[in-house]
């Protein structure tokens, strides 16, 4: 429960749309002349608010905010669709290179196995289980 100090502090402001969008235009100019960083949070809190309301209420005021962070709402639609482009462009290349990798993988482990059956192959012939017979042209055969 609120005491009667903190309840005297704490008026809600009337509302009024004009007012308060004034009240704004005049924080984003003090934003500016003190040198802040000019943000929707410190247009806020210079001019009293939340920045919900400024974001929900008055979204020409957001706009306009943005624009003098150099952030607009097409500059960042378009920054963020040149970044999708670019990085499907390389998703595209990292998917041909992982399938030339899966066939280069593919080929490798064919070759291994063969020499995998050579080996085996050979220490059966070291040992003397295997023996090899001349095939007709006088080749050895496995």
């Amino acid at each position: 429960m609120k005491t009667g100090a903190t309840a005297a502090l704490r008026q809600p402001r009337p509302r009024d749309r004009k007012n308060t969008q004034n009240e704004l235009q005049l924080a984003i100019l003090r934003v500016k002349n003190k040198g802040m960083k000019i943000s929707i949070t410190a247009v806020a809190a210079e001019a009293g608010v939340t920045p919900s309301l400024i974001h929900n209420t008055y979204p020409d005021v957001a706009e306009e905010i943005r624009a003098a962070m150099g952030r607009g709402t097409r500059q960042q639609r378009d920054a963020m669709a040149t970044e999708l482009a670019e990085a499907r462009i390389a998703l595209k290349d990292v998917r041909g290179k992982l399938c030339a990798a899966k066939d280069d993988i593919a080929k490798l482990a064919s070759i291994h196995e063969t020499l995998r059956d050579e080996i085996v192959f050979l220490r059966g012939q070291l040992a003397g289980n295997v023996r090899v017979l001349p095939n007709r042209k006088g080749r050895q055969k496995r």
